[in-house]
């Protein structure tokens, strides 16, 4: 089977996964909003974090022992189910179920992507995956823009209300079910066999290793104070929305909406921005363009705290971390030897990114605490600026030691 083949049928994957994704997040958005108010959002995230902690650690377990094609088939059937059971309860919402939803996304988006990897990890050699990873992934952003449109086109023009996305995401989760048993049997799914992986699984004292190297310490505080960040910056969105579009349709679809254009920024960015910059300014301007923008429109929306000021301000977020700041990233890991890499990757996306957001959350509940009027926008701003400061810091210092481990690795050659 030639690769391009393998690959197309990957990224269709990717596709259906995030366009079932983006059925569901602007209705988890809505219907929280609805019941308990943008406000709760933090301790939502707080409870949705220790909730993915023993999702994957679960999920990891439950992957050991049964074959990877045979868990996401289960999981499949799983999450069909789940969806209609939802769609039931939402006939009557109440918060509880909103709250249990909002959860129950997360861990959907989690998990499928998650699933989705070890499929094609499992399904190319390592120098295939260099060459293909970049096409297959690009399914997965083309997803992100037709999961939006269609969901804001199916509530803005058609009798189909917000808890409705359910049903919809079910097919689609139906339709990769049927797509992952059909590429099984082609035999899309098997590679020739290559050398036995020595990395070790994500585990919580992941910490220590990377705490015992100072490049790597760099570099999981660059990425972490980002993901600490971005829930400032969600909460202050979500709160706009919430007051510009009090009716939940209406709120529906136009999440729905911005994250199609959300997706498509990224997609611009990636095929446009990101080579220009990385291949012409060199990786530090990659890496600092992400805190810089945040930290000018935050200052826009602390001015002006509307809507289009909020969207701006949450493209400069999401939409580079998609794009340029991934590519820059990865540049970073290339200095790492190979197996240390992998397992600093692992503690970082598996926990890192989960306790930091938790913290961020707590921030959130400690400034609106503390905030006159409860709201915090201005207050929450000036928090934005002071971490987006201390990032671009951090990535200083750690391009000063990338050049520094790059040098040497040069020097014996020259």
């Amino acid at each position: 089977m030639s690769g391009l083949l393998r690959s197309s049928i990957l990224a269709l994957d990717f596709f259906l996964i995030i366009t079932a994704l983006y059925q569901l997040k602007p209705a988890s958005r809505s219907l929280l909003i609805e019941g308990l108010g943008a406000q709760a959002l933090p301790y939502v995230w707080l409870g949705s974090a220790a909730a993915l902690l023993v999702t994957v650690a679960i999920y990891r377990g439950v992957l050991e022992r049964h074959g990877r094609v045979r868990v996401v088939l289960a999981s499949c059937l799983l999450f069909i189910a789940a969806l209609i059971g939802f769609r039931l309860l939402a006939a009557q919402p109440t918060a509880t179920m909103a709250v249990a939803f909002y959860i129950f996304v997360d861990i959907f988006g989690v998990v499928l992507v998650e699933q989705f990897w070890s499929l094609a990890n499992g399904s190319y050699r390592t120098d295939e995956g260099r060459r293909w990873y970049g096409f297959v992934g690009t399914g997965g952003l083309l997803g992100g823009v037709a999961g939006g449109g269609l969901a804001a086109l199916l509530i803005k023009h058609t009798p189909l209300q917000t808890p409705d996305l359910m049903l919809v995401a079910a097919l689609f989760v139906g339709l990769i079910l049927a797509l992952t048993w059909a590429i099984d049997r082609k035999g899309l799914l098997r590679r020739e066999d290559e050398p036995a992986s020595t990395t070790t699984p994500a585990d919580i004292g992941g910490w220590r290793l990377i705490a015992s190297k100072r490049y790597l310490v760099l570099i999981a505080a660059a990425l972490l104070l980002a993901q600490a960040i971005s829930p400032l910056i969600e909460y202050q969105f979500l709160r706009i929305i919430e007051t510009t579009y009090p009716e939940r349709e209406a709120r529906t679809a136009a999440l729905s909406l911005f994250f199609s254009i959300l997706s498509g920024i990224s997609i611009g960015v990636n095929l446009i921005l990101t080579p220009l910059v990385l291949s012409g300014l060199g990786v530090l301007t990659g890496l600092l363009i992400q805190p810089l923008a945040m930290a000018a429109a935050t200052a826009g929306f602390m001015l002006h705290p509307t809507l289009i000021p909020a969207a701006i301000m949450k493209i400069s977020d999401r939409g580079l971390s998609y794009s340029i700041n991934r590519a820059a990233k990865e540049i970073l890991y290339i200095p790492i030897e190979p197996i240390l890499m992998a397992q600093a990757k692992a503690w970082i996306d598996m926990f890192g990114y989960r306790l930091f957001k938790a913290m961020g959350s707590l921030v959130i509940i400690g400034v609106t605490a503390l905030a006159a009027n409860g709201f915090g926008v201005v207050d929450l701003g000036w928090v934005v600026l002071g971490g987006c400061a201390i990032w671009a810091w951090v990535l200083i210092l750690l391009h000063r030691e990338y050049l520094r481990m790059t040098a040497t690795q040069r020097a014996p050659s020259d």
